[in-house]
């Protein structure tokens, strides 16, 4: 016989951020990189000056090659540090929700690479489409966003209900 305590939490729909909640994460994580890459490309500025490199501004403008590169580490560096350090990101912080694994728990730094990489897939925020309101992201490298309090909620009375 099972016992009670072996039991875990799985997440549910009920507690899934909503798609608006998803939206204004993106657009306050995309102004947050954004800034990023002001600041790194002001750095790199200051850097060729230093160096009396007076090409670089305008070899940047016309490699379109170095600046998708430049972005992409952006974005990856952005999204595995802070989902890596707190499985949340700055939009997460403001909407109250939180990234987790199957069954409520922080993922690990493994899963969340999977994660950031994913979202490099072109028209992976197209995937925001379909019926479950969970992008490629999501789905691929099986995490959850959800809402941290009804999280936090939900398993407190879960692991009350199953305490021995």
């Amino acid at each position: 016989m099972q016992s009670k305590t072996s039991k875990k939490f799985q997440v549910s729909s009920d507690i899934f951020a909503s798609l608006s909640q998803r939206f204004i994460n993106l657009i306050i994580d995309t102004v947050m990189q954004l800034l990023l890459f002001f600041v790194v490309l002001m750095f790199m500025v200051a850097n060729a000056q230093a160096n009396g490199d007076v090409t670089f501004i305008s070899n940047l403008e016309k490699n379109t090659i170095l600046q998708y590169t430049i972005t992409t580490v952006i974005s990856l560096v952005y999204y595995n540090f802070f989902e890596i350090v707190t499985a949340r990101t700055v939009g997460k912080y403001l909407t109250q929700t939180i990234v987790v694994d199957e069954n409520g728990e922080k993922p690990n730094h493994e899963t969340i690479l999977i994660r950031s990489l994913c979202r490099l897939i072109p028209f992976n925020a197209l995937s925001f489409l379909g019926i479950s309101g969970r992008g490629w992201h999501d789905t691929i490298s099986k995490t959850y966003v959800v809402n941290k309090n009804q999280l936090e909620e939900k398993k407190r009375l879960f692991y009350k209900d199953n305490a021995v």
